[in-house]
C-alpha cells in the first residue's frame, strides 16, 4: 500500500447521474470534488441506448453521450474524476472528522466530506442469451424504456410488487403483456395482485421461466418453460423486461452507515445526510422507490448543497457572546 495520503475537502463515490450532478453543483461551489468512477463509469445509462425521459433532450439522447456530457460539464468546473474502485472506508463518526477511503487496495485519501453516489445493479436471470441482447430489447426498467415498445407484444419476468406495477404501465402502451412468475403465487401485495388480474391484455403464467430469449440483434421472441411439467413454448415478443430486484452498490458502508435490510442507505428527512456526520448519500444507493436518471441527478444536487452547508457549518466558529 501507498504511503502517501492525500487530503481533499470532497470525495465523490460513483459517476452516474447522481454523482456528476454532486460534482458540477460542489466544484461550483469550490469543494475542488473528486470524484472517482467505480466499476462502471457512467453508470446504469451507459448500458441504455436512448434516454427519452430526461428533460432538456427533446430528441433523446443514448445513454453512453448523456453520462459523456455530464463528466464534461463537471470537469468544466473543475471536478477531478479518476478512474478508480473505493475499496474499503473508514468513516468518522465526529462532527468535522476526517472520513478515510483506500483507492484499489493501494492508495489511501482523507476527506472532509463524502458523496456517495455509488447506484444500484440491476438483477438479471444470467441467461447468455439475455445478456447478449441487453440493450437490444432486454431491459431492467419498463419506465425507461417501455416507450419504445408502444404498441407492440412485450414479456415481463417477476412477481413482485415492481413487477406487477411495470406489467401494468406496459399495458397501457403496448398491445399484450405476458408475465412470467417462477412460482404458482404472486409476491405482491394482494392490491397489486388484483390490479394486474384485472388488466385484460396481461396474461400471467405461474410456474413459468425464461429458458431462452430468442432473436440475434434485437429481441424476437421467447422461449418459455414451465418448471413442474417441463412444457417449452414459444411466443414472439420485441421486449423483454427483467422485474427481479436491483442490488444497492453499498457493501463497503456495511456497518458504518445505516441501511434497510437490502443494502439501501438510509438518510434522514428530505435531506441527503446518512447517520455519520460528512457523509452523504444520494441517487440509486438510497432510492429504492423512484431509481430515475432525473430523480437521481435531484438528490445529487441535494447532496452537493448538504455537504456545502456542512462544511460552512464546521468551518465558522460560534461566535461567543
Amino acid at each position: 500500500m501507498s504511503d502517501t495520503i492525500e487530503r481533499i475537502k470532497t470525495l465523490i463515490i460513483g459517476s452516474g447521474p447522481a454523482g456528476y450532478t454532486a460534482a458540477i453543483y460542489a466544484s461550483r461551489a469550490d469543494l475542488k470534488p473528486v470524484l472517482y468512477t467505480g466499476m462502471e463509469p457512467g453508470g446504469q445509462l451507459t448500458t441504455t441506448t436512448e434516454v427519452d425521459n430526461f428533460p432538456g433532450y427533446p430528441e433523446g439522447i443514448d445513454g453512453p453521450t448523456m453520462m459523456v456530457q455530464l463528466q464534461q460539464q463537471a470537469e468544466r468546473f473543475g471536478t477531478e474524476v479518476r478512474i478508480g474502485m473505493i475499496t474499503a472506508t473508514e468513516l468518522s463518526d465526529k462532527v468535522g472528522g476526517i472520513h478515510r477511503v483506500t483507492v484499489d487496495n493501494d492508495k489511501v485519501i482523507e476527506a472532509e466530506t463524502i458523496i456517495i453516489s455509488t447506484g444500484a445493479t440491476a438483477k438479471y436471470l444470467g441467461l447468455p442469451s439475455e445478456q447478449k441482447l441487453r440493450g437490444g430489447g432486454v431491459s431492467a426498467c419498463a419506465v425507461c424504456d417501455g416507450f419504445f415498445y408502444k404498441k407492440q407484444d412485450v414479456a415481463i419476468v417477476g412477481a413482485g410488487d415492481t413487477a406487477a406495477e411495470e406489467a401494468s404501465y406496459l399495458s397501457n402502451i403496448c398491445n399484450k403483456v405476458t408475465m412470467l412468475v417462477r412460482k404458482d403465487y404472486m409476491r405482491a401485495s394482494k392490491a397489486m395482485q388484483h390490479r394486474v388480474e384485472s388488466i385484460p391484455n396481461i396474461e400471467i403464467k405461474y410456474n413459468t421461466e425464461v429458458d431462452e430469449v430468442l432473436g440475434d440483434q434485437v429481441v424476437e421472441g421467447l422461449r418459455m418453460v414451465n418448471n413442474q411439467t417441463g412444457k417449452k413454448e414459444d411466443i414472439a415478443i420485441t421486449g423483454l423486461f427483467i422485474a427481479i430486484g436491483h442490488k444497492p452498490n453499498t457493501d463497503i458502508f456495511a456497518g458504518q452507515l445505516d441501511m434497510d435490510e437490502t443494502g439501501y442507505l438510509l438518510t434522514e428527512g428530505k435531506t441527503t445526510k446518512t447517520n455519520l456526520p460528512g457523509v452523504f448519500a444520494c441517487g440509486d444507493a438510497q432510492d429504492k422507490d423512484y431509481r430515475q436518471a432525473v430523480t437521481a441527478a435531484g438528490t445529487g444536487c441535494m447532496a452537493a448543497l448538504d455537504a456545502e452547508r456542512y462544511l460552512a457549518a464546521i468551518e465558522t466558529p460560534e461566535e461567543v457572546a
